[in-house]
């Protein structure tokens, strides 16, 4: 158990820091293309900080644990709303955009929805299908042609936020990346199931806890960094853009790989991801201008709160 537990930290951090050099060469792809931040955020980083849950899913079901993905992406994006955001606010109020508030947040409510559904109300029931997958993935594709086409201003705000590599260390930061993620997900993947056995625990419990945490830790980097800069774009960008990939490809590429299990007590938690989708919106348009306030960041961390202690009762 001891060395389990110890491979499944290392597993993390060989994760986290795969997926920090990918972002990092992607990003620079994208500066070199002159997306501004939003889209960076939408796009490039959210992709990029998605490839954890990705990486451990396809491991998971794979290896016949198909029980861990929905947990996983579930927690995940329940943490990138109230935990995330909310230190980022605290740190530096973020300012939200009218093409997020009329395209990104309806997005991810639906998305949430379009989970709800396909895990209880079509196919065999409590499970997400190959079939409802290649839905996922080309609800993504869709999204993803709609964001690109809504590219605003990039030049001044995007060379502020970084500039762009050589191409030789852009290409190595990428393919060491890659590396990391799959040394990374094979270790958190043979480990969790481990662990989870040991403890009891369900595999959609540990992923919904434990890999949800783990794997939201990208976003978490990725956004305090973002609100340090004051780049209020890149950081409810990459929240928002993870939260709509998390189900969109992620769950629709792991779908392609094994039926995906669905425990109906995630009812329940997927009621959190709607409140917590619907706290953020109201937040938005509460106080002065469209913004998260380092007040409402407060409450949102508070949520979150409540969020842990219910699902450690529940366990």
């Amino acid at each position: 158990m001891a060395i389990a537990i110890i491979l499944l930290i290392v597993g993390f951090v060989v994760l986290i820091l795969g997926a920090d050099w990918l972002v990092d060469g992607a990003t620079s792809v994208g500066i070199r293309a002159k997306l501004s931040p939003l889209i960076i955020g939408l796009t490039i980083v959210a992709f990029g900080t998605s490839l954890p849950e990705l990486i451990i899913n396809i491991f998971s079901c794979a290896k016949g644990s198909s029980g861990l993905a929905i947990g996983n992406i579930v927690g995940s994006n329940i943490m990138n709303i109230l935990l995330i955001l909310g230190v980022a606010s605290l740190i530096y109020p973020i300012d939200v955009s009218r093409i997020s508030i009329r395209r990104d947040i309806p997005v991810g409510f639906l998305a949430t929805l379009a989970l709800f559904v396909f895990a209880n109300f079509t196919g065999n029931g409590l499970t997400v299908s190959w079939i409802e997958g290649i839905v996922l993935l080309l609800c993504a594709a869709g999204y993803l042609f709609l964001t690109m086409k809504k590219n605003e201003s990039p030049s001044t705000e995007v060379e502020a936020v970084q500039i762009p590599m050589p191409w030789w260390k852009t290409i190595l930061f990428l393919v060491i990346g890659i590396i990391g993620l799959y040394v990374g997900g094979e270790l958190v993947s043979n480990n969790a199931q481990i662990i989870a056995k040991a403890w009891g625990m369900s595999e959609s419990m540990i992923g919904l806890t434990v890999v949800a945490m783990a794997t939201s830790l990208p976003e978490l980097i990725t956004s305090i960094v973002a609100a340090t800069k004051k780049n209020a774009g890149i950081a409810i960008g990459n929240v928002l853009g993870s939260n709509i990939l998390n189900i969109f490809v992620v769950l629709g590429v792991s779908s392609l790989i094994t039926p995906l299990q669905f425990d109906s007590k995630l009812n329940i938690t997927l009621g959190i991801l709607f409140f917590a989708n619907a706290l953020m919106l109201l937040f938005v348009f509460t106080g002065k201008g469209r913004k998260l306030s380092r007040f409402e960041g407060f409450l949102m961390l508070l949520a979150f709160s409540g969020f842990m202690i219910y699902t450690i009762m529940a366990q």
